[in-house]
This record gives structure tokens, C-alpha cells and sequence, in this order.
């Protein structure tokens, strides 16, 4: 695990993303920040207890991991609970905030936040059967039901009924019609003084706040007020963020790698999955952001993007993209 003794294991973290943060995100993520706390993307009770695969599947190295549930059912969450408690999870969560319209016909995502009472039933009937964290990642309002009120009584039903100590929450609301999944994320306004109160009103209460977050220095404004900051989009686009994480927020005197060392750290992993059928370009879409504002980056993402994917494509591939990359200089005390 991080380094939970001295902070809160949520003071960093990386946001769950459908389609994105699969296993090879996770591991790459992991090279570039010792601390930070990684999501899988959101998987279905259904998918599990249900689907053909192997849904839980994740690297040791990924550690400190917490697993992303969708799902309503209290029975078939605790089950799945379980399952992943075995399989080695660091902390189960309950999505309370995914607002597209396949989540709502599941009856699982945002929809849940105007059923306060069976989300504590959720929560508890895990809690019950596990002894990792089960926290629950939820927006401030759905459609009209969204004021402080509303929110204050879903956070103490949710804590009292359910017994969760710990919520991470997107400072939007959710429109359950209209609105695409992208829209959501962009056109409800963003409302940190909303968050920042509910944590003070809920003291007690272990919460990270999400949403719209794009630095460091905008994550160490937030944890003056919050115990917690989860990034997105932003990490994903622009991995290189998570270089300077352990040192500016956990106070690591490690020195970060490079955007190259961190890439050639990846090889490894990259070898061992292609021996086992991985495509390439299944690694190598996660990577491409990696050196965003440094000259050559256009021409890493282009090689990658038109080579990765053709067949026999190895870490060769990877090599050339990263020889059109300007290397970062050393400094004198390291010549």
C-alpha cells in the first residue's frame, strides 16, 4: 500500500474511466507515481457474477487498487465484494455518479443518488462480508434534485444507514436526460464551495473532491479544504502529471523519472504481454500524453498511432517513436 500512515489514502487518486483505465493503463500509471491511488474502470455486478470473462483481473504491481462496482443490488454487490476482497483489491467503490443512459436502464450510476436509502442498504450489505474500504464516488445533484439539502441528507443516510466513511465527489450535478455522458462532464457548473462545505459540515467524513482539477498546484489548492483529489481526464491525457506526484504531494525525496526512463520502464511489462497475444497498440494508446509540451511529442504520438497497431508491431516500434522525442538535459549535479 502507499503511504497511508501519514495521509489519507484518497489524497490522490486516479478517476475510474470506461475505456480507459483498463490493466496496461493501470500498470503504466503506476511507473509514473508510487502513491497514487488507481481505479479500475466501472464494472457491472452483472459482468461478474454473469460475463464469459475474467473481470477482476489485475497486476500486482498496480497495489494500492481499488475496484470500481456498478450495480444496485445489494445481494449481488456483496458477492462481488467478496470476490474481490479475495482476488487482493485495496478498496471496493460504488458508483453513484456515471449519468449515460445504459447505466440508468442497470439501475446503477447517478439514478441511485434519489435513492438514498437503498445505497446505504448497498454499502452495508458490503461492508458486512468484506474488511477493505467500501467508499462510494457520487455527484452534489441529479436534474432538480439538487440542493444542499438534498445532498446533505444522501451523505448522512449513505454514512449512517450504510456505515461508509468515505466518498469521493464529482462537484457537478448530473442531468439523467439530455445530456450525453461527455456533456455531463462539462456543462453542469462546477461547485468546489459546495464540496468544501459538505466537508466541513461532515467532518467526520473522509471525502475527496473530483471535477475539472487540471494541475498539481490546483490539487494542493483543494486539499487546504479537502482530505483528497481525484484527476481524470486530465491524468489520462496528460500522464506526465503523475511524475511529480509523490514528491509534491507526498512528500517523496525520491527522484522522479523521466518521461523516457518512465517509457523504457514499460518494456518489460510490454514483452511479457505480447508473449501472451497483447497487441501492442493496446499498451501504447495509454502512453501517447506522456510527453505533451515537449518538442517531438507530435511525431512520438503520430509514429505510435500509425505503427502500434500493425501486426508483429514490438518495442521497436516504441524505441523509433522515442528517438523522435528531444531528451530531457541532465543536471550538472548528475553529469
Amino acid at each position: 500500500m502507499g503511504n497511508t500512515d501519514k495521509y489519507s489514502a484518497q489524497r490522490f487518486s486516479v478517476a475510474p474511466m470506461l475505456d480507459w483505465t483498463d490493466r496496461h493503463c493501470r500498470h503504466f500509471h503506476r511507473l509514473l507515481s508510487g502513491e497514487a491511488l488507481l481505479y479500475t474502470e466501472m464494472v457491472t455486478t452483472g459482468a461478474i457474477i454473469h460475463g464469459k470473462g475474467d473481470y477482476l483481473a489485475f497486476g500486482e504491481q498496480e497495489h494500492p487498487v481499488a475496484l470500481q462496482l456498478g450495480g444496485s443490488n445489494p445481494a449481488d454487490l456483496a458477492h462481488c465484494a467478496k470476490l474481490a476482497e479475495a482476488r487482493g483489491y485495496d478498496e471496493i467503490n460504488l458508483n453513484v455518479g456515471c449519468p449515460s443512459d445504459r447505466v440508468q436502464n442497470g439501475m446503477f450510476g447517478a439514478c441511485l443518488m434519489g435513492q438514498a436509502t437503498l445505497v446505504a442498504d448497498c454499502i452495508k450489505a458490503m461492508r458486512d462480508v468484506v474488511s477493505i474500504p467500501v467508499t462510494v464516488k457520487t455527484r452534489i445533484g441529479i436534474d432538480d434534485m439538487d440542493s444542499y439539502e438534498f445532498l446533505c441528507d444522501f451523505i448522512g443516510q449513505v454514512s449512517e444507514r450504510g456505515g461508509c466513511d468515505t466518498f469521493i465527489i464529482h462537484a457537478r450535478k448530473a442531468w439523467l436526460s439530455g445530456l450525453s455522458p461527455k456533456e455531463n462532464r462539462e456543462v453542469p457548473p462546477l461547485d468546489y464551495p459546495r464540496v468544501y462545505q459538505l466537508k466541513r459540515d461532515f467532518s467526520h467524513l473522509t471525502m475527496a473532491i473530483n471535477g475539472g482539477i487540471k494541475t498539481l498546484d490546483e490539487a494542493k489548492q483543494h486539499l487546504e479544504h479537502m482530505d483528497g483529489v481525484m484527476l481524470g481526464r486530465e491524468v489520462y491525457q496528460n500522464p506526465g502529471i503523475l511524475l511529480d506526484v509523490d514528491r509534491e504531494l507526498f512528500g517523496s525525496t525520491a527522484a522522479p523519472l523521466t518521461g523516457p526512463e518512465a517509457i523504457r520502464a514499460l518494456y518489460p511489462y510490454i514483452e511479457a504481454e505480447l508473449s501472451k497475444g497483447t497487441y501492442l497498440g493496446h499498451i501504447t494508446r495509454h502512453i501517447l500524453g506522456i510527453f505533451q509540451s515537449i518538442p517531438g511529442a507530435r511525431q512520438w504520438r503520430r509514429h505510435l498511432s500509425e505503427n502500434a497497431h500493425k501486426p508483429g508491431a514490438g518495442i521497436d516500434v516504441v524505441e523509433q517513436a522515442l528517438s523522435l522525442v528531444a531528451q530531457p538535459k541532465k543536471s550538472p549535479l548528475e553529469v
